[in-house]
């Protein structure tokens, strides 16, 4: 499994933010208007049907693809953009007004321009991104659409904007249809709007991210090649005819921008977040800097150079808007998104900064996280939730970091081991229930009811317990099928029922733990097909006396994925979670598109020449059979890097290339060979698990080679490393 790269979509950002400039600037048109249209008519109409997409790719998928009903991304998007809108509105209202452009204007005419036109003219974008945004969601979720009847509604909804923009002219001479389309534009000037233009390409991006048509590079490159000469030849063809009321949409653009996007995706460049400041900052003010520009060349009588010579006017706008963009960004404090929302909980569980100082860290990817939820949700049947285990804080991962992110992706059931975990979590402001799976004290009673958590009766002799503190309690009923760990057998009904008459209880559920639900063998199957016949036998004994259990639930995570037909009313997922599966021989069972969420690195604190026959590290470990260089990192078993790596068994990823581990791992360093990887410099990060290069480490590397499981490699990650969301996983369209 790798984690997926979007890289090439931030660094795109930019270019197609240039490209939006060159349609406001006309680059070539005092030397070739010929040239200049097909740069700025037909190539650069790629730019914003790119930033609708990526907005679809990040944003929609949950809407489209899965059961998610929680509206809170959409409705963050929405408001993100409105709030935007809303500024940028602000900042251009003077010019508006000294343009005369509102002296004549009704109420009617300032609705149009605020509701889809946009008060100045590259403004359309944001109040369309809105609407197109809003029109998806309402087809795939309120009118509860098939994906395929969405795609075919917003390309046709596309086509009926094609007719109005680009091939008006086949229209436009008869009457009926001219009709039509004049009464809509007295709503609207374009049909390039948030109705007509926008949702095709956000169904576009969503459909792309679900690797559905996943191909060769060299195919797609073929088809953007092919797809782009026809998108030119179809260009200038309307052009010539004088077919184009405006020229914003093509039929062969909705192929360019699929190979495009598609080929981007396959770059492998780690996320730039800060790019997508840039790209967006040079967007909202650029028409701004071309004012001053103009402005200033007339004022200083360089008219000739700045204004008549399109190519110097072009990068001189250009570089004025990227140096502001720039400037701007620093001195904006960045926008908080996910990282934010879960930051700042110390003590290993995370702080949502970037990397820049620490000694060892982890890396979360929203993204996949996002993604998991919803492959793992669609796996349930109707009316069964996800639980999620964030025990052992989140295995690895960070308890209040993820538990914060699966709030608020309307997740409210979860479970911890202990009840300091939950309590943790209380804490730190986690909503929803909180079931408590293992033994808690008497002497922590009073911490169940302070904290609203639900605790499980381990057997008949806690629930007596349970009942001796006197006062109400949630619990949830174990009941041993098998596994003959906690939980009363499901033999002793009699017992089981006395509990249900302990007043204090509040009984919300009952629940068993598959003992062999991991695997698929003959044998495995019959005792975990016997587990759940037990278990219902038993719910079914109680409801038959007068007992009732609310809620009922089997499966963690191999449950899910193996044995989906003993759902319940929850799904107690675990690993699978967080994209990973227990070893590489359960990778069966992994549905694809589940993706890791962490990733582990290391600043390298000193590069060093050994010469042959000197030793490093503890012990004479490691004796150099030649002149070697090595890195020292800062990271060691205290940390969680398995000392039974030492020696070579294990290795790090630096510069895109493999880096043996060498000599004994230390508890907070360990020393690699770095001969002949180039530009290995102090300061520089090693990756532990995850991507660099065409080479990958994953957790089921570091358990093979130490002899574990991946569940105990990433739950004993330690406090030291600092969590923090990667950058890139927002996926904001502009």
């Amino acid at each position: 499994m790798r984690n997926k790269k979007t890289g090439g979509l931030d660094y795109f950002r930019v270019a197609a933010a240039f490209l939006v400039v060159a349609i406001h600037t006309s680059p070539l048109a005092s030397f070739d208007g010929e040239a200049d249209f097909i740069f700025t008519r037909i190539t650069a109409r790629v730019a914003v049907p790119f930033f609708l997409m990526v907005t679809g790719y990040f944003l929609m998928p949950r809407y489209l693809f899965g059961k998610s009903g929680d509206v809170r991304p959409l409705s963050g998007y929405v408001r993100k953009t409105l709030l935007l809108y809303a500024a940028a509105v602000l900042i251009y209202l003077p010019v508006n007004v000294y343009a005369g452009q509102f002296k004549d204007a009704g109420i009617g005419d300032i609705l149009r321009m605020v509701v889809f036109d946009g008060t100045f003219y590259h403004l359309w974008y944001l109040p369309a991104a809105v609407t197109g945004v809003l029109l998806v969601w309402l087809l795939s979720r309120v009118f509860r659409l098939p994906v395929w009847a969405v795609g075919c509604i917003t390309l046709c909804l596309y086509l009926i904007g094609l007719f109005g923009d680009s091939y008006y002219g086949w229209i436009e001479n008869t009457a009926f249809v001219r009709e039509r389309y004049e009464g809509m534009f007295r709503f609207f000037s374009y049909t390039r709007n948030g109705f007509f233009y926008v949702p095709v390409f956000l169904f576009l991006g969503a459909w792309i991210s679900q690797g559905r048509k996943a191909g060769k590079r060299t195919v797609d490159l073929a088809g953007l090649v092919l797809s782009f000469a026809l998108m030119t030849g179809e260009g200038l063809m309307l052009h010539r005819m004088g077919m184009q009321r405006h020229d914003s949409m093509y039929i062969a653009l909705l192929p360019c921008m699929f190979f495009l996007f598609r080929i981007l995706l396959s770059v492998k460049a780690e996320p730039a977040g800060h790019l997508r400041a840039v790209s967006m900052w040079i967007y909202l003010i650029h028409p701004f800097v071309i004012i001053v520009v103009r402005g200033g060349a007339k004022a200083v009588h360089l008219e000739t150079l700045f204004i008549d010579n399109s190519i110097v006017h072009y990068l001189t706008v250009c570089a004025l808007s990227c140096l502001l963009a720039v400037c701007i960004g620093k001195l904006t404090p960045r926008r908080e998104t996910g990282a934010g929302r879960a930051a700042g909980d110390g003590k290993g569980t995370g702080t949502g900064k970037k990397a820049g100082k620490e000694r060892a860290w982890i890396e979360l990817n929203r993204h996949n996280l996002h993604q998991n939820i919803t492959l793992l949700q669609e796996l349930l049947p109707a009316g069964c939730r996800l639980m999620p285990v964030i025990k052992a804080n989140a295995y690895g991962h960070g308890a209040v970091l993820m538990a914060k992110e699966l709030n608020f992706c309307g997740i409210t059931s979860f479970c911890t081991a202990t009840v300091t975990e939950a309590v943790e979590l209380r804490k730190k402001g986690i909503k929803g229930e909180i079931l408590i799976l293992g033994y808690t004290h008497p002497e922590q009673f009073p911490l169940l009811r302070r904290y609203h958590l639900v605790q499980t009766v381990v057997d008949s002799s806690y629930a007596k317990m349970l009942r001796e503190y006197g006062k109400k309690v949630k619990v949830h009923l174990k009941i041993d099928t098998g596994m003959h760990r906690l939980g009363e057998r499901c033999e002793n009904i009699n017992a089981l029922c006395r509990i249900f008459r302990y007043k204090n209880l509040i009984i919300e559920g009952a629940y068993t733990h598959l003992s062999a639900d991991d695997g698929i063998s003959p044998d495995e199957r019959k005792f975990t097909e016997m587990q759940g016949q037990a278990f219902h036998k038993v719910i079914a004994q109680l409801e038959k006396r007068g007992y009732h259990c609310p809620k009922i639930h089997l499966q963690a995570s191999y449950g899910v994925l193996n044995y989906p037909a003993l759902a319940g009313d929850y799904a107690r997922v675990g690993i699978a979670l967080y994209g990973v599966v227990s070893r590489y021989s359960d990778l069966y069972c992994l549905p694809d598109g589940l993706r890791p969420v962490l990733s582990v690195k290391a600043r390298i604190a000193a590069v060093k020449d050994l010469l042959a026959g000197e030793t490093a590290g503890y012990g004479f470990g490691y004796t150099a059979s030649s002149d070697r260089k090595i890195a020292i990192l800062t990271i060691g078993y205290a940390d969680g890097f398995p000392r039974s790596l030492s020696g070579g068994n294990g290795h790090v990823l630096i510069n895109g290339r493999k880096a043996p581990v060498v000599g004994y791992i230390c508890m907070d360093q360990t020393i690699v060979d770095v001969t002949g990887i180039p530009d290995v410099k102090q300061g520089d990060a090693a990756v532990v698990i995850g991507r660099s290069g065409d080479y990958e480490i994953t957790a089921y590397d570091l358990a093979e080679q130490s002899g574990s499981i991946t569940n105990e490699v990433l739950s004993r990650l330690g406090e030291r490393l600092v969590r923090m969301w990667g950058d890139g996983d927002e996926g904001e369209g502009v």
